[in-house]
């Protein structure tokens, strides 16, 4: 019998798998990997070897307003560690500079302020100016062109009246933006919900290109990069992390040649052939990735890229927030299959996209072919299955399901961590 330990809330769970059903285990070779110095000492090293990019000291000279947009409650950013560092160097070339940092919350709720303490500590929360990104409060956005694609392009004023940009993410694969990090800290990251929901419209979500690890020709990227080069985005500062949540790497300077040198290590790190088999059980990453089930369709997208003809996905997401999304939820509540979900939505055109659409979207893709139980006991059962989806309590209890739908014989690959593999 194999023992995997699976990302689950706040730790792990225990996955029990007997050999002779078990064909393939996919990892990130991330989980694995040995940094070359401590959390703190990785950090600083980027910051004073940037590239493609001066120091930030040397950037903040002279700059009166800078702006630090940072990632929500919904990412495993370490900015207890980052955020620091980036205020001292930026201190260090401007002592007087008027600094605020704005919390990139895309098309989510606004971060609390339990939230803000917990991510980013006291002394953060105390001593500095925080301001959450609201997409749909007309008075903090400004009009500032069209898109590649078309779309309007609308974001947080405070981006246009700063005189200095900078951001800090993290970079992992990313389901339909290729990778996280850099420009995304922009958009979709401060920008309005008209421009978030043209950038993921039907048309592109279905793109071959939009996909984990794929950057070129990806439509989503394209309009990103416009975005965050519109608002001259001067200096990103992303990190990539390990199962535990730890720094292993971090990356510093300019914003595109730095986030593709991060983006380069993370492919290198995580890209892993797919082993077909009848199940295949995943997870998203754990706290915070799988808070809710809107979050948790990335995860199952990488079981997706490994799974047989009409398999059984199971996906442990603790999803103790709900659904994530009201009309993300109504949408399936709503409908009869995922068949009819995935049609009605191809139907829509870029300028008629609504709220959830892109998720609704691929979740509908997975579910039409595949049957999806979701392990969690922070759930609401009941909200599992107007999702069009099988509730299971433990990954025990759903291998057990799983076996009685594929047989006993069935094959099994064990995705641990979803969100952290390219599966080829």
């Amino acid at each position: 019998m194999a023992t995997l330990k699976i990302p689950y809330a706040q730790g792990f769970v225990d996955l029990v798998v007997d050999d002779r059903n078990l064909v393939g285990v996919l990892e990130s070779q991330t989980h694995h990997y040995t940094p070359a110095a401590g959390q703190t000492e990785l950090v600083k090293q980027a910051l004073e070897n940037p590239i493609g990019s001066p120091r930030l000291r040397e950037l903040a000279k002279g700059k009166e307003r800078v702006v630090i947009i940072t990632s929500d409650h919904t990412r495993p950013v370490p900015s207890r560690i980052t955020l620091p560092l980036l205020l001292a160097e930026i201190r260090e070339g401007n002592p007087h500079a008027d600094i605020t940092i704005l919390i990139a919350t895309g098309l989510h709720r606004l971060t609390t302020a339990e939230e803000m303490l917990s991510k980013f500590g006291e002394t953060i929360v105390n001593n500095e100016k925080l301001v959450n990104h609201d997409c749909r409060d007309e008075a903090s956005l400004v009009d500032v062109g069209i898109l590649p694609s078309g779309g309007r392009l609308v974001l947080n004023r405070l981006l246009l009246e700063t005189d200095l940009l900078v951001s800090e993410g993290f970079i992992e694969p990313h389901f339909f933006a290729g990778f996280s990090g850099g420009r995304k800290s922009v958009m979709p990251g401060v920008a309005s919900a008209t421009t978030v929901l043209a950038n993921h419209c039907a048309k592109f979500i279905a793109s071959e290109y939009a996909r984990a690890g794929v950057l070129e020709n990806n439509p989503i990227h394209i309009d990103m990069i416009y975005a965050a080069k519109t608002v001259n985005l001067a200096f990103i500062l992303n990190v990539v992390i390990d199962a535990n949540k730890s720094v292993i790497k971090a990356f510093a300077g300019h914003m595109e040649e730095a986030h593709l040198v991060g983006c380069t290590f993370v492919k290198e790190m995580a890209s892993i052939r797919a082993v077909p088999a009848d199940i295949v059980v995943t997870s998203n990453g754990g706290h915070p990735l799988d808070q809710n089930i809107y979050q948790a369709v990335k995860g199952m997208t990488a079981a997706e890229a490994t799974a047989k003809p009409g398999a059984v996905i199971i996906i442990a997401a603790a999803c103790n927030d709900g659904h994530g999304g009201k009309d993300f939820y109504e949408t399936f509540l709503n409908n009869p299959s995922a068949q009819t979900i995935f049609d009605e939505i191809m139907q829509i055109p870029m300028e008629e996209t609504i709220p959830d659409q892109w998720q609704s979207q691929i979740l509908a893709r997975v579910l039409k072919s595949y049957k999806v139980i979701l392990v969690t006991d922070q759930c609401d059962p009941h909200m599992v299955k107007d999702m069009h989806m099988t509730h299971a309590y433990s990954l025990e209890e759903a291998l057990r399901i799983a076996y009685e739908i594929k047989g006993q014989d069935a094959s099994v690959t064990v995705v641990p961590d979803g969100v952290s593999v390219i599966v080829m």
